[in-house]
């Protein structure tokens, strides 16, 4: 299918050929009719990305900090390759389509087949011919509605929730201020609940148009233009000024705020809809106690993943509007002719013009604000789907959608396979598989990059014209089923692991799996049982730090203890952005859950012996945990794991003692052995935490038939202590870890 995407580090806007969405469950596969393009936002985007280095670190100084904090916490070299992966790739505009549903997933059975909607979101209502959007995401149009109006609803919503936000009265004064997409639609919702609207503009054109609409009086936003203005506001308002002022421009200049505080009465509220300059000038603002609010997106539930992707409604007597129900609403006022955003209609143009598209409209050369692209209907092959979208090896679902897999290559492309070189599968590819695994994997002569599959189409096709992947797929199942492969690679969320893990088991290929491997004693009895019901225990979990170089030298340094030893390993965690999906614990387990088995394989590891014994008590902020471990050997380890310290420390300090001896590792940058009268340091230039040697020992293995490079009894050893610290968390004792079954041939650790 085509899609346009837009490359953030080199500006490059391109319209893509890549794989349709499957159709998940919660929601419905849409074929796009109409996506509105947001002349705002999209436009800011399509224009940071042009910006030099220098101007996007300008652009997004909050982004900034985050990279000085991650030097200090990983290294320079390791932070680079974060950042640049993140900016080195296709990213998805546009939000507002509307389309015809072509498959209904479980549980969204009250939208059907061929049912024209109005879809919503930056990551599901993309400039796109198939889009998968959740059920709160999506609405159906009424009869008689156009599509290419419907296509209007979601930038509507933006205009209605500002408008909502003002709690605006009959007979109340207006200010709209800026008159682009949102400000014009703005305009019209006021003039229909029955206020008196002036606005405000650079463009005279604009101005018109919102007169038009009903707005009283327009004009433009220089000093002239705004005193005049200022008069018949006055004079509307028998001298008090504007009851409201909507604020729905853009840019870097402080105008539209003083602007404001000039026009406003006493009292009056003003509401920040655009994406504007806000310094509020303090003595104007508090002379008249200016009630300033903003305006977030389409409404409550707006980033809230349990209400936009689960599909939890908020109670309509708790909260009346939501973002579903201003879509609806918006698009009622369409059906019933009380708003008209026909004459919003400026131009319509074609997927495939996409780019150009842009630049014109970055360039001033189009006149109006609503620009719609339209998409091509599909030519009828097999089910009645396009046969553009199909290539060797595609599947279909459902009803007949488009083929989810493609073999299509973009430049620059992969090397060819080596005769014999291993050929690898990847389930998900996102930023630690495209930043820390696949660029190893990429430089191996002995690896072939075949297939990878991921949610999102721009993932798959951001992985291909990286890595050279053969075949990109929106469908797990489609590498599960590729009998060409030697290994596949699980990387995607922590609750996927272990359906996964046991789906690729049981191809009797060799299998490597991100950890955690499993969430709970459950999961990883699955994973026990699959193992032994198919033979296959050919079995990697991304435990990367036992492998890493300064470590291995330092326990090589260090010796055996010769005796008990004690470990303690301090993890300098951080605090998590409000939206990690970590956070979401009912789904994906706890933090320590998801990252705590990388520490107990390394004490486990630096011990040679498994773990008996866990307890765990809670730290001083939530998500903290301080952990006791005893081992078969008689030695002890303590993990310190908290996200209360500083974002400058480093995150990972490990000290060891034992047999007169003291090691300790800092962060994976210098390491030192007190075994005399001065201790011995070495230094890494990086820091490296193993993950090219895991994989390069992993791989050797897939080709050779040897042993993986961490025995499968020491995978479920750790696995089950790490499942254990929440289960000792919960009961305030420590909990006993049953050993597991020994495997001939194969070590404990």
């Amino acid at each position: 299918m085509k899609q346009v995407a837009q490359n953030y580090k080199s500006g490059e806007l391109a319209v893509l050929d890549v794989p349709p969405p499957t159709c998940a469950p919660g929601g419905v596969l849409v074929r796009s009719l109409y996506s509105l393009i947001s002349t705002g936002t999209e436009l800011m985007k399509v224009g940071e990305a042009k910006l030099s280095m220098l101007g996007k670190a300008r652009a997004r100084p909050d982004q900034v900090k985050k990279v000085l904090d991650s030097v200090a916490q990983q290294g320079a070299l390791n932070t680079y390759k974060k950042v640049m992966n993140k900016l080195d790739s296709y990213t998805p505009l546009g939000y507002s389509l509307c389309g015809v549903v072509v498959e209904v997933g479980a549980g969204a059975e009250e939208f059907s087949v061929g049912q024209l909607v109005a879809a919503a979101g930056n990551e599901f209502a993309l400039h796109a011919e198939y889009n998968w959007v959740p059920v709160n995401l999506c609405v159906p149009v009424p009869d008689g509605v156009p599509p290419e109006q419907a296509a209007f609803s979601t930038v509507g919503a933006i205009a209605m929730h500002g408008v909502r936000q003002s709690e605006v009265q009959l007979g109340d004064t207006a200010v709209v201020i800026g008159l682009g997409l949102v400000g014009q639609l703005v305009v019209r919702l006021l003039v229909a609940a029955g206020v008196r609207v002036f606005g405000i503009d650079t463009v005279e054109d604009r101005c018109r148009m919102a007169e038009k609409a009903g707005a009283l009086h327009c004009s433009s936003a220089d000093e002239a233009g705004i005193a005049v203005l200022e008069r018949s506001l006055l004079e509307a308002s028998n001298g008090l000024g504007a009851d409201h002022i909507l604020l729905a421009a853009g840019g870097h200049t402080n105008g539209p705020v003083e602007t404001a505080a000039r026009l406003a009465r006493d009292r009056a509220r003003v509401v920040d809809i655009g994406k504007t300059k806000l310094d509020l000038p303090w003595n104007a603002y508090y002379d008249k106690e200016l009630d300033v609010r903003f305006s977030r997106s389409y409404g409550p539930g707006r980033y809230d993943d349990r209400y936009e992707l689960e599909g939890i409604d908020y109670p309509a007597g708790y909260v009346r509007w939501t973002e579903r129900r201003n879509l609806e609403c918006f698009i009622d006022l369409i059906a019933r002719e009380q708003i008209d955003v026909g004459s919003l209609v400026a131009r319509v143009f074609p997927i495939a013009d996409a780019t150009e598209v842009y630049q014109q409209l970055s360039s001033g050369a189009f006149q109006g604000v609503g620009f719609l692209f339209e998409y091509p209907k599909p030519e009828p092959q097999g089910e009645g789907e396009p046969a553009a979208t199909r290539g060797p090896g595609a599947s279909t679902t459902g009803q007949g959608v488009a083929a989810s897999t493609t073999t299509r290559r973009r430049e620059p492309a992969g090397k060819p396979a080596h005769a014999g070189a291993a050929r690898l599968g990847f389930v998900g590819a996102g930023n630690y598989a495209s930043s820390m695994l696949l660029p190893h994997l990429h430089k191996n002569e002995d690896v072939a990059l075949a297939h990878v599959a991921t949610n999102k189409s721009l993932s798959a096709a951001n992985a291909q014209r990286r890595f050279g992947f053969e075949q990109i797929s929106t469908d797990a199942q489609a590498v599960l089923d590729d009998e060409s492969l030697d290994a596949i690679f699980v990387v995607t969320r922590h609750s996927t692991h272990t359906d996964l893990a046991c789906k690729a088991l049981e191809t009797g290929k060799a299998v490597f799996v991100e950890k955690p491997l499993a969430l709970n004693d459950e999961d990883l009895d699955r994973i026990v049982a699959t193992v032994e019901q198919t033979g296959n225990d050919r079995l990697m979990v991304g435990f990367n730090r036992r492998f890493a170089p300064l470590l291995t030298d330092l326990r090589e340094r260090f010796g055996t203890p010769g005796g008990g030893s004690s470990l303690r390993y301090l993890v300098n965690a951080g605090r998590l952005d409000p939206s990690s999906w970590y956070l979401d614990q009912d789904k994906e387990g706890s933090r320590f859950g998801g990252e705590g088995g990388h520490f107990i394989d390394t004490v486990s590891w630096w011990l040679d012996s498994p773990p008996t014994e866990v307890y765990a008590v809670p730290g001083p902020d939530a998500g903290d945990v301080i952990v006791s471990l005893r081992f078969a050997n008689g030695s002890a380890a303590t993990i310190s794991y908290v996200g209360g310290g500083n974002s400058r420390f480093p995150k990972e300090t490990l000290d060891i003692t034992g047999g007169g001896r003291n090691g300790r590792l800092d962060n994976f940058q210098s390491a030192s052995v007190w075994a005399g009268r001065k201790p011995s340091t070495r230094k890494a230039r990086g820091t490296d935490k193993g993950q090219r040697v895991e994989l390069e020992r992993f791989v050797q293995a897939v080709k050779s038939g040897g042993p993986m490079p961490i025995p499968f009894d020491s995978l479920v050893a750790t696995t089950r202590a790490t499942i254990a610290v929440d289960r000792s968390l919960a009961s305030g004792k420590a909990e006993q870890i049953l050993p597991p079954s020994h495997r001939p041939g194969q070590g404990t650790i």
